[in-house]
């Protein structure tokens, strides 16, 4: 029996009940999205009355957002704007001090770091590196800072001809030529160390990785916070894959390597630790140091775990270890024996607190009961159906507060402060409410979708506004890329559910084999078995609410991207007249050309256990790939795909396209030359969302 809980979104699925006719004209739609303020990361005061924060509006008629920067005081819960330039500003953080606040610009011509006053005035230009920079970090004695920039290693053809330096020919002696969306161009992103005083560098800058080809933070997203002072600021920790080419390639072995500033010296903390090791965070004492780390060199969705290091002595503690669920985040509390992380728990991103001691634990939360966890405890700090990240903590009162991000499916994120005292939630800002006044909200549901193999499948299914049960809606399924990438409590402005639904489609959502927030085993579970029980999960969720007499049988769709785009490809070839058409973004067509094409090999060598050469091949080549299935393609399908996306590159796209159009299938081939794996740009993402839509519209209404 199929368990079905309704999700109070802490009231956003109220709504007043308005005439059909204002409904329709205030309903989302895919402009309405990009009129959205999207708030950034909440950064505490050092006094803690206050926060900076940024909220990003985009222009759609110039086809660009415009990032800027609010100062909130938490006692009158007021906002006020510090930052209106032609250039956006981010990556902001306070001078340890409090008297200044930095951040990054490119208002100068390039991106650098700049300052200003906590009231929004006195403005001025920090670092002139040549460039640009990519990121700083101050040290806590605000004697020094860090910074990041890319530095030129490599000879260019044209470097070593120069007579030829028209040509445009380069030429490559390893894998990773190419990552997500560039071409290798001969330089390394390094982690600079130069002396700082009161708003200006000075001396001369050490690069931490001086002739090294290789990489700090980790290319392409990592940024800086892989990279963390000690509180004495003598110490520098960063994050670095040392390997290069072909071998970088093949593995996920990232450390963490210390800097001593006053001898020089740089150690490998992690020696021996084979996985991911990143976002390295100081206890405030100094004396310990926690991160997070995956265990498997290879396996990029292996399970984040929280390690923490005794400093002195060495000793590492993996303190999740009974903690069945990945982390994503990590900071300290009011104290070094209070950290928190967040997780990837059901369906929805949650925040946690490690307390090294019982006693502390019991203070705190009031815990009556004996907790047995090794003289240790984890607490849930938060619970509700909601997506909770960008954390700060604020000392206030007894055990203090978080100031954070919430979002839903519904909504983007506002900031929220919870008091770990009373437990309860305060809004802080209210950035969308004018557009959400009238607008008729979707109704979002949890659901329970038992598996073919006995389990149970958690589901997101999302109702239309103002839904009647009596009445039959076309319905998507939607399939989730990654693969291992959970389906939360997420708003974007691409995959956007509420929209979906507004445009009066049901959208069933599972969360099926394969993805964090279930399990380490359930996430495991669909590497080397991509078309098995993954898909029967699919199968068995939309199966199951194709029952509900509001769905319409006859108007069943199923659209997805990357992995999801794969699963697409392959229910397509599988589905025995279930759905009536098709969307594949940037999937996944021919696994044995996929190992050839895509730049990180790791990946497919691990999800498929192993090459097309390896012998014997492993079964995910023949067994499982969509291409193998084309025979039996007889429904509508859209193709969408990109030509800077290296993950899953275009030729992925375009041999699906043409079996579709060889076989007589009707089909459409959409192409954007200027995205990567995802649609980026305003203009491009509303086109996408038209040509998405009409198609759905032909097929299913």
């Amino acid at each position: 029996m199929n368990k079905k809980l309704n999700i109070s979104l802490l009231g956003l699925l109220c709504c007043a009940v308005l005439p059909s006719s204002l409904l329709a004209q205030q309903s989302l739609t895919e402009e309405k999205l990009w009129e959205m303020g999207m708030i950034g990361t909440p950064v505490v005061h050092p006094n803690a009355q206050t926060a900076v924060y940024s909220v990003r509006y985009t222009k759609l008629e110039e086809n660009k957002g415009q990032n800027d920067l609010y100062i909130i005081d938490f006692k009158t819960k007021q906002s006020k704007q510090l930052t209106n330039t032609p250039a956006s500003e981010s990556q902001y953080s306070w001078r340890p001090d409090g008297a200044w606040l930095g951040y990054m610009s490119s208002v100068s011509g390039s991106m650098q770091l700049w300052e200003m006053k906590p009231d929004g005035t006195g403005a001025r230009q920090v670092s002139d590196v040549a460039g640009g920079i990519a990121g700083y970090g101050y040290s806590p004695d605000g004697k020094h800072l860090f910074y990041i920039k890319r530095v030129k290693l490599d000879q260019s053809l044209q470097d070593k001809y120069p007579q030829l330096s028209k040509s445009t020919g380069q030429l490559f002696t390893g894998l990773m030529y190419r990552h997500w969306d560039s071409y290798h161009d001969g330089t390394y992103s390094h982690v600079f160390i130069q002396p700082y005083n009161d708003g200006k560098l000075t001396g001369t800058a050490k690069d931490l990785l001086a002739g090294e080809k290789h990489h700090s933070p980790l290319q392409p997203f990592g940024g800086s916070e892989e990279i963390a002072w000690s509180p004495d600021g003598q110490k520098l920790i960063y994050t670095s894959k040392k390997l290069q080419g072909t071998a970088a390639a093949t593995s996920t072995n990232a450390d963490l390597y210390q800097y001593d500033l006053s001898t020089g010296e740089t150690t490998n903390l992690t020696q021996g630790m084979l996985g991911y090791d990143v976002t390295p965070v100081f206890s405030p004492d100094g004396k310990k140091l926690a991160w997070l780390s995956m265990e498997r060199d290879g396996y990029e969705a292996d399970k984040n775990r929280v390690m923490v290091m005794d400093v002195a002595t060495g000793s590492v503690t993996d303190v999740t270890e009974t903690f069945d669920n990945s982390a994503n985040s990590l900071f300290w509390g009011k104290d070094s024996n209070r950290l928190f992380f967040g997780a990837y728990v059901g369906g929805t991103t949650q925040l946690y607190e490690y307390f090294f001691d019982l006693g502390a634990a019991a203070s705190t939360y009031g815990i009556k009961t004996k907790l047995k966890l090794k003289g240790a405890a984890t607490i849930s700090v938060t619970s509700e159906a909601l997506n909770h990240s960008g954390y700060g903590y604020v000392p206030h009162t007894k055990n203090g507060s978080i100031v954070m991000l919430q979002q839903s499916m519904l909504r983007p994120a506002e900031l929220v402060m919870l008091d770990l005292n009373s437990k309860k939630s305060t809004t802080l800002t209210q950035v969308n409410d004018a557009i959400y006044k009238n607008m008729p909200l979707a109704k979002v549901t949890s659901r329970q979708i038992m598996a073919s193999d006995g389990q149970n499948i958690h589901t997101w299914v999302i109702y239309p506004p103002n839904f009647d049960s009596t009445k039959k809606y076309p319905t998507l399924l939607y399939c989730q890329g990654g693969p291992q990438s959970m389906i939360s409590q997420a708003f974007s402005t691409r995959w956007n559910f509420h929209l979906m639904a507004s445009k009066g489609y049901i959208v069933v959502a599972p969360n099926r084999r394969g993805l964090p927030g279930f399990g380490q085993a359930w996430n495991e579970q669909i590497s080397g078995d991509w078309g098995g029980q993954a898909m029967q999960d699919y199968l068995s969720a939309i199966d199951t609410l194709s029952k509900e007499p509001y769905v319409d049988t006859d108007k069943l769709g199923a659209v997805g991207a990357s992995f999801g785009g794969y699963s697409v490809y392959w229910l397509a070839g599988n589905h025995n007249k279930r759905f009536k058409t098709f969307i594949s973004h940037c999937g996944v067509y021919n696994l044995e050309a996929m190992y050839g094409q895509t730049e990180e090999v790791f990946f497919t060598d691990f999800e498929m256990k192993g090459s097309p050469y390896t012998q014997p091949q492993p079964a995910s080549y023949q067994q499982f790939s969509p291409h193998v299935f084309v025979k039996n393609w007889d429904t509508p399908i859209l193709v969408i795909h990109n030509e800077k996306d290296f993950r899953v590159p275009i030729a992925q796209g375009m041999e699906a396209f043409t079996a579709a159009q060889l076989k007589g299938i009707e089909s459409s081939f959409l192409y954007f030359p200027d995205e990567n794996h995802h649609v980026l740009k305003p203009q491009n993402s509303v086109l996408w969302q038209k040509v998405f839509f009409e198609w759905l519209n032909t097929y299913l209404k």
